[in-house]
Order: C-alpha cells, then structure tokens, then sequence
C-alpha cells in the first residue's frame, strides 16, 4: 500500500500564496516526494493589484490583470480549490471550508491579505467604495458610467487616503473624468506620500497639481453620506456636496486569522519567525499582509505586493528545505524601490540608483509589472496584447 503524499494546503491566491504555490511546483522533489498541493482562494482568479487602476481609465482588461487560476495552474501539479475557509484548527491540523468539508494538511501557508476597514467612520460601509479587489473596480467604473452618462455638470469624486494607492487613483479618475471632473484628496497627515521616497513624492504633486486635484491635508472624514461628505480640519467641521466616495485608507486583518490560535500582535496580526514560520507551529508559515514580520536584519517588512512576492520564495524554499532535510533560510527583504501610476501615460519610478518621470517611467513599469506577471503563457498573452492593441486601434480609426 503507498504512503499518501504529503498535503500542503496554502489559503489565498494573491502575491503571497500563488508564487509560493508556483515556486513549490518547480523545486526537484525524488520520486514519490512530491507533495500534494492545493490553493484555495475564495475567487476564481489571481488579481495583479499593482495594475488595477489600469481599469479605471481602460487602459488595460480585466482578463489581462485577472487570469483565471485554472488557467494560471493548468500545466502545473497544483490543485486549485474555489471556497471559504471558515476555521483553522491548529492542533489538529484541519481546515473547515464553507462551514461542511474538513481538509487535513502537513504544511499550511496563510497568505489570505487584508481588507480595508470601514467601520471605523459613520456611513462609509454603507456609501463609500474601497479600491482593493477586481468586484471594487466594476463597481467604481459602473458609477462613473452612470454619471458620465446623466449629463451632470460636475462630477465630484472624493478620494479618501493620500497613500500611493489614493495618489494614483486620484490622478487615474482626473485623466478619464477630464474637464467635468471635481477630485479631492483627502488626507489626515501632514503631507500626501509620506513614506514615500522624496523624488516620487514630488513628482506626484506636479501630476495632482497639473490635474487640479484638491488636496485637503490634515483632515479627517468625520460621516459619510449617499451625497456628501463631512470633514473636521482643525476642529472645524465642513459638509461637502460629493457624487462619488472612495476609501483607501487603512488594512484590516480578517476575523479568520484573529480567531486562529497562534500569536498575534496588538493589531491582530500574526506573528513569525525570520523563516516566516508561526510562533511555535513550524509547520505554519505565514506572509504578506497578515504577519507581522521582521527580517534576519530586524527590518519590518511593510505589507506590500513586492515584500509578499519575496516572501513567497522562502516560504517555498523553506517548506521544500523542511520536507527534503535542507537548512531552511531567513527571510532577507530587498527594497526595490516604488514605482506608481500618475494617470495615462505617466509614472514615476524610484529604486536601484534610477529615478525617472513621465513616459519613459510609465513604459519601464510596464515592462517590470508585464515581467512579474505570474506564468510565461500570461506574459506572452499579455505583451502580445499591449503590442497589438494600438495597431487595431488604428485600423478601426483609419
């Protein structure tokens, strides 16, 4: 009779857990090592978040940024699964999926991410739209059809977080919304950016300027409604007319990790070793969003798309190191640098010693994004698109 394989079940499929699923299918594994592995995610595709704003202005389809996992997995020994898991039992090693199927694992990766917080301000679960998931953008894109399409006079958008992702949603909306758009920035802090490297940082403030973003800094939203928005600066309260609301600001950890019995920090996330293990599970590994990690060198690692995509080759290597009798490795994060959307046709890029602006910025993120794209098929598919995209373009005009 053979011995069953070992199963390594891994819960999420965003940066964290697809390339770590993908990476684990490309180690060497001796016959009859080779593990069981299977992804479960609640969508049925992967989204390349970094791209997402692309949809706002057209620029780019969804099936470009949200390839189907089947499709991603297909000449792959991964196993996709489409559900919830609904309990993590960490003593057993057992998982409950959609409250009726029990899964056992040997190795379990948690890479499920965040979700913004809107509970946290009167109103704006009910009237404001995050901008996190493929469902955030149809919604956001069918409003503003609606309203491009009632003949108003004014749009007015309000974006709340002045974060990379409410800079570049801002400069994305004014670009399509043109001469009829109203955006305003809404910002707590002192200054949009404020992690931000100060060459990016500035270069963001010429593109807002030039499409007459309003910035209200150090403000705070104090109520949300259907039509408007109001805002305490400086103890004053303020209530704006507003047709649209956006929400940016914050991550919130998911009810399923904090219920998770493993050690969590003050914010709820999960706390790891330098290997990116679980504190005192080694069998557990978690990353990206939800862990609260520190690398061999003691760096916090923010939770961002690059630090998950890093994370997500030493979590293989590490599982693969553990089945095989290998030293595993310590987590060592590289920053890159950042690279962010200012509108069409318009980046900034800051890492490695380059700094560059404009068009030529926005073809080198292209270029680095369509590289990080999750499988060869998909690159392929994708560049062959963007390559051929202006050439039917111009027949169809011609």
């Amino acid at each position: 009779m053979s011995e069953q394989p070992l199963r390594i079940c891994i819960l999420g499929g965003g940066f964290g857990g697809l390339y770590t699923a993908l990476r684990l299918s490309q180690f060497p594994w001796q016959n009859g090592q080779y593990p069981e592995i299977i992804l479960i995610d609640q969508r049925d595709r992967f989204l390349f978040t970094p791209l997402l704003y692309e949809l706002i202005t057209d620029e780019m389809q969804s099936w470009e940024i949200a390839p189907p996992f089947e499709e991603l997995l297909i000449n792959t020994r991964i196993r996709f699964h489409q559900g919830c898991v609904t309990a993590i039992n960490v003593e057993t090693n057992h998982l409950e999926i959609d409250h009726r199927h029990s899964l056992q694992y040997d190795y379990l990766v948690l890479a499920i991410g965040g979700k913004t917080p809107l509970d946290q301000v009167v109103g704006a679960k009910d009237y404001a739209i995050p901008f996190r998931s493929l469902d955030d953008a149809y919604r956001i894109k069918e409003r503003l059809r609606l309203l491009e399409t009632s003949q108003v006079e004014k749009i007015r958008v309000a974006v709340v977080g002045g974060g990379s992702s409410g800079v570049e949603l801002a400069c994305k909306l004014a670009d399509r919304l043109g001469e009829t758009g109203r955006i305003r920035l809404v910002e707590r802090g002192e200054e949009v950016l404020s992690h931000s490297p100060e060459f990016n940082r500035k270069v963001a403030q010429e593109a807002l300027e030039k499409r007459r973003v309003w910035i209200d800094l150090e403000t705070e939203v104090t109520e949300v409604r259907s039509d408007s928005l109001s805002l305490c600066y400086k103890g004053q309260v303020d209530t704006i007319p507003v047709d649209l609301i956006l929400w940016t600001v914050g991550t919130q950890v998911s009810e399923l990790v904090k219920n998770t019995d493993l050690k969590h920090n003050s914010q709820g996330l999960l706390k790891v070793n330098p290997e990116l293990q679980a504190i005192n599970h080694t069998n557990i590994y978690a990353i990206g969003d939800l862990a609260d990690c520190e690398d061999i060198t003691g760096q916090k690692i923010p939770a961002t798309a690059q630090a998950a995509f890093q994370q997500s080759d030493y979590c293989a290597w590490n599982i693969w190191a553990s089945i095989t009798h290998r030293p595993l490795l310590p987590f060592r994060y590289q920053p890159l640098g950042e690279m962010m959307a200012l509108g069409s046709d318009n980046a900034a890029l800051n890492g490695l010693g380059i700094q560059l602006d404009g068009g030529l910025a926005y073809i080198a993120r292209r270029l680095i994004y369509l590289y990080r794209l999750p499988t060869l098929k998909h690159q392929l598919n994708v560049g062959l698109s963007w390559i051929t995209s202006p050439i039917l373009d111009w027949i169809m005009d011609d």
